[in-house]
């Protein structure tokens, strides 16, 4: 009898103690976002900051904005942003990218630590004058809001490697291919790509803003 007692707490313990662990488990994912390391976008969770050493970060990179500024990752350094790529003739998902993007632009106008970046896949017609006029159209902050051009290659060079942007998550085999995507990505200020999300959808705009407020609480507790 007394050994089914000792039997029935211990089960009784373990149990707790398995439940105990699962709401702490719980409580870190909700107060910490994911890392997205590969290109089919598997979320993945490190307790420790050594365990990101040689991880997949976003790579160095040079382009044009509609000012013709130069814009490089270093204007991004130790920032939050939000990434995409569209071209300024698409009828399609284009506007519905620019207008849930200019929600975050609103959202985030008095903070400087919140930036965008908009990437044209068609460098070959989206020139500076085109991305400028397209800018003053859809009352884009320049201070906030880069869209870029610059060598094709280069472009889909970043969207496929850097960014693992393509068309259902699914590289293309002629790395000629059109891109178009209509993911937003959500980079830390250590260039990790921490969330990726539909940008023609609201629903995922609000989730993507809730996880910009989660990156901006772990940025201040890195920089500490």
């Amino acid at each position: 009898m007394r050994n089914l007692l000792i039997i029935c707490f211990l089960i009784l313990f373990y149990s707790c103690l398995k439940q105990e662990n699962k709401r702490s488990n719980d409580n870190l994912l909700k107060n910490k976002l994911p890392y997205f390391i590969s290109s089919d976008y598997t979320p993945r969770w490190f307790n420790d900051s050594n365990e990101l050493n040689n991880k997949h970060k976003i790579p160095s990179f040079s382009f044009l904005n509609q000012n013709g500024d130069t814009i490089t990752n270093e204007t991004y350094r130790n920032k939050i942003y939000v990434a995409d790529f569209f071209f300024t003739s698409c009828p399609g998902i284009c506007p519905k990218l620019t207008k849930n993007m200019s929600v975050i632009q609103d959202k985030y106008k008095d903070d400087a630590n919140v930036l965008l970046l908009s990437h044209t896949v068609m460098p070959w017609t989206d020139s500076i004058p085109v991305l400028k006029t397209y800018a003053k159209r859809n009352h884009i902050d320049e201070v906030k809001w880069n869209l870029v051009t610059g060598a094709k290659e280069k472009i889909y060079s970043i969207a496929r490697d850097g960014y693992f942007a393509d068309e259902d998550f699914v590289k293309t085999k002629d790395d000629s291919q059109f891109i178009h995507t209509e993911n937003f990505i959500l980079v830390d200020g250590q260039e990790f790509i921490r969330g990726v999300y539909n940008g023609t959808i609201p629903l995922d705009i609000k989730r993507l803003i809730r996880h910009i407020e989660i990156l901006k609480r772990e940025e201040i507790i890195i920089h500490q």
